[in-house]
């Protein structure tokens, strides 16, 4: 699984017009899954955006979690994170998981995310969406399972 994190003031996503998730301070994650992810790929991520220290504490150092400062995640699903851009103009999806693989191991990430006390709210799978934010910092990190325990 990857993920691009942001830290944002404010984060919203929309379908068709209709805004169906929004948070105030957090974190937007744009999530993808591909072929090889698991439940325990979604928890690793699970836990370690719960616990990522990227927000300021009173010394202004990036010291405390979302958790710590009573933030919520926006989690939208984007396929697009497993584009391969390296031959030719047009990036090539082969990497992304199928959406009867993705849209499970999205919502268990999600699952755990609240299990561990945070507020989520969520685009719609699969669906067109218009993402607006209000990047904090700006503070953006990219997230993969497949770096983990290097």
């Amino acid at each position: 699984m990857r993920i691009v994190a942001q830290r944002v003031a404010s984060a919203s996503v929309a379908v068709g017009g209709e805004t169906v998730g929004a948070i105030g301070r957090g974190l937007l994650l744009l999530v993808g899954v591909t072929h090889d992810d698991t439940e325990a790929d979604a928890k690793w991520l699970a836990d370690k955006i719960a616990g990522l220290r990227i927000f300021e504490d009173d010394a202004g150092k990036m010291n405390l979690s979302v958790l710590d400062v009573g933030g919520s995640i926006l989690s939208v699903s984007q396929f697009t994170l497993y584009g391969d851009c390296r031959k030719g103009k047009r990036p090539n999806f082969m990497e992304a998981a199928r959406p009867e693989q993705a849209e499970p191991l999205y919502e268990r990430l999600n699952a755990l995310l609240r299990e561990q006390g945070l507020v989520v709210e969520t685009g719609r799978f699969g669906a067109m969406m218009a993402v607006s934010l209000v990047n904090d910092g700006p503070v953006t990190l990219i997230l993969d399972t497949r770096d983990r325990g290097r």
